[in-house]
């Protein structure tokens, strides 16, 4: 029988699960519901039960697990505190492998383990540096180089969604400050952005007789031709791209891979942040691609596969 290992992905909703063998090959995918009741405490002996069943409780088969986590997590494993999961002065991997006899159990942000995701299996394929940016109800990220996590001293490396971009932005971001990435270039400051417009002019805009507006609705009349929704996602993927020329300056990676719910809007997104992006990225004229995720929702379980893999050799 295969030697086994896990990927896991623990959200604030549901758990996903991967089994993989040692040459990366994912043998079946799955999930189930995460429980926060009682401070978290019942999530990893329902990620152990799950992994024992799969393995038909024979745990000699299981070479490893990893473990993504929504929130930040330190090179040793643990976690300060996960706001989501109820967590706080906590070590999931150690308490992981004690719940499964012993077996290596490793973790890591899942924004990181999206990133490294992507690099093995998904958009960043073959290449050695990348950054994955997620952009969903928030702006998320990881960065891969030389086919390692960049974790930072703290556990913060890759936040680009809390870099400083704007700082005319009158709202304060979840995190206290002012002008993060995340409060323009998310599905959330789409929204934003393009409600303050419309309510600032009264331009024609198919966007208008939308009860409730989405920023899938914003690219689709954008790509429809809609101006007031055009110039908004302009607006939007400009400042994305002056944060990835900077971070360019930093980092210089290969590729840049876009990822999370707005990357649906396809190649319509990735031309209009390239093209910015190439306005701002002067220093060389060898730039950084810019290119979509392929993994999707999987980015997660194939990520912590790898971490697990690369992790017991």
């Amino acid at each position: 029988m295969d030697t086994l290992y896990f990927g896991v992905d623990i959200g604030g909703t549901a758990t996903k699960f991967g089994a993989f063998t040692a040459e990366g090959v994912k043998l079946s995918q799955w999930e189930i519901p995460t429980d926060t009741a009682d401070q978290g405490a019942r999530i990893l002996p329902a990620v152990a039960s799950e992994i024992r069943r799969y393995a038909e409780n024979d745990l000699s088969r299981v070479a490893g697990a990893g473990v993504g986590i929504p929130g930040p997590v330190l090179r040793n494993g643990r976690v300060e505190r996960c706001v989501n999961l109820h967590w706080s002065d906590f070590n999931p991997a150690r308490e992981l492998s004690a719940l499964l006899g012993g077996v290596p159990c490793f973790a890591g942000n899942d924004a990181n383990m999206a990133a490294m995701g992507e690099y093995w299996q998904g958009g960043g394929r073959g290449a050695h540096s990348v950054i994955l940016i997620t952009l969903g109800t928030g702006v998320g990220s990881g960065i891969i180089l030389d086919g390692k996590v960049v974790y930072g001293a703290h556990g913060l490396g890759g936040e680009v969604g809390h870099t400083l971009c704007d700082p005319d932005e009158p709202l304060p971001c979840n995190c206290g400050r002012i002008g993060c990435l995340d409060q323009i270039a998310s599905a959330t400051g789409i929204v934003r952005r393009a409600e303050r417009m419309l309510a600032a002019c009264d331009t024609p805009s198919a966007l208008r007789s939308l009860e409730r507006i989405t920023a899938r609705d914003v690219f689709d009349a954008a790509k429809a031709g809609d101006a007031l929704a055009a110039q908004v996602a302009d607006i939007c993927m400009d400042f994305l791209a002056k944060s990835l020329s900077m971070l360019s300056c930093v980092i210089d990676p290969e590729l840049f891979i876009i990822g999370g719910g707005v990357s649906k809007a396809g190649a319509y997104l990735i031309d209009l942040v390239t093209r910015h992006y190439n306005e701002y990225a002067t220093l060389s004229e060898q730039k950084a691609r810019i290119v979509l995720a392929e993994l999707g929702n999987d980015a997660g379980i194939y990520g912590t596969a790898k971490l697990a893999i690369d992790s017991t050799r």
